[in-house]
């Protein structure tokens, strides 16, 4: 009765101990041990970035430009 559960305890994103360390181990035979670190690092980054959003673009200029008078042949 270690591990017993409630029937409504029953949902999707309830993980256990043993369920994480399960999944830990086998990301650590996929990704391997020295590979772990680096992983992590790029997944933090891509949530960081995520969480920034993308750069808003500069303000758009919508006035008119002069035009530069056309050059004087000597």
């Amino acid at each position: 009765m270690l591990f017993y559960r409630h029937p409504r305890e029953n949902t999707m994103m309830n993980l256990g101990l043993v369920e994480l360390v399960i999944i830990l181990a086998i990301l650590f035979f996929i990704v391997g041990g020295r590979k772990i670190p680096q992983t992590s690092q790029g997944i933090g980054d891509a949530i960081r970035n995520f969480k920034q959003g993308p750069p808003e673009p500069d303000a758009i200029d919508v006035t008119p430009k002069k035009e530069n008078p056309p050059a004087k042949k000597e």
